[in-house]
């Protein structure tokens, strides 16, 4: 299992932000993890990269407990916030440099070579990040994201800003990489969900409030969107 969340539960203040938050996310799911602004999504993808401690329940990744082992949790995953962390007056490869000494990736040079192709990032390579369209900015965030193999992935909010052609290349990169990983992405685009994501998980209030395959809801006929409204109103 890559991901067991058990009875999860945040407070900022008196305002409960997670209420006893359940599931689990094996290796080959694409998951949308779906809500209204403010539901918690964000809250919980920084619990499980280790950007935030819960105050009870428990978070395993790849059998490691994230407050006890954060830093082995943070060499297993992959992580692309949804206001994408740049340093804009860095060049990609000299970015994307930095970051795999941090991970200490092995045969540095050849995986940032293959990841800005893998990423389409050839064209641009030579260009410093503050050069760059918002979309390519998300294809290096991905990058980065990608640089050390990570075992999981973490996207929140990753087609954000993208024209047409970007958002059908980003989307095929990630059900690419998906293959042979455990992707968890937010989104509020309920198409990209319907062609991205094998299953939904739907969180409001804190609380969630649908796990289900995406497989069931096509069979059944029913509107993603149309299931969203009625779940978050």
């Amino acid at each position: 299992m890559s991901i067991s969340i058990n009875k999860v539960n945040k407070f900022y203040g008196k305002q409960q932000a997670l209420t006893d938050v359940s599931f689990s996310l094996n290796k080959g799911e694409i998951v949308g993890f779906l809500g209204p602004n403010g539901a918690g999504k964000s809250t919980l993808m920084k619990i499980i990269t280790c950007y935030l401690e819960q105050d009870s329940g428990m978070v395993q990744v790849c059998d490691l407990n994230t407050i006890e082992q954060n830093l082995k949790v943070k060499a297993k995953i992959g992580y692309l916030p949804e206001h994408n962390p740049l340093y804009t007056d860095m060049y990609i490869k000299e970015y994307l440099t930095f970051v795999g000494r941090i991970y200490k990736v092995q045969n540095l040079n050849n995986r940032i070579t293959e990841i800005i192709q893998q990423t389409g990032l050839t064209a641009e390579q030579s260009k410093k990040i503050g050069e760059l369209s918002k979309g390519f900015k998300q294809r290096v965030g991905l990058a980065a994201a990608l640089i050390h193999n990570p075992e999981i992935l973490i996207l929140d909010e990753p087609t954000t800003g993208l024209d047409p052609n970007q958002l059908v290349e980003i989307r095929n990169l990630i059900k690419e990489v998906g293959k042979d990983k455990t992707v968890l992405l937010s989104t509020h685009i309920m198409q990209e969900v319907d062609k991205m994501c094998n299953r939904i998980i739907i969180i409001n209030k804190g609380k969630i409030v649908e796990d289900q395959l995406i497989s069931n809801l096509q069979k059944d006929n029913i509107d993603l969107e149309e299931h969203f409204r009625k779940l978050t109103a």
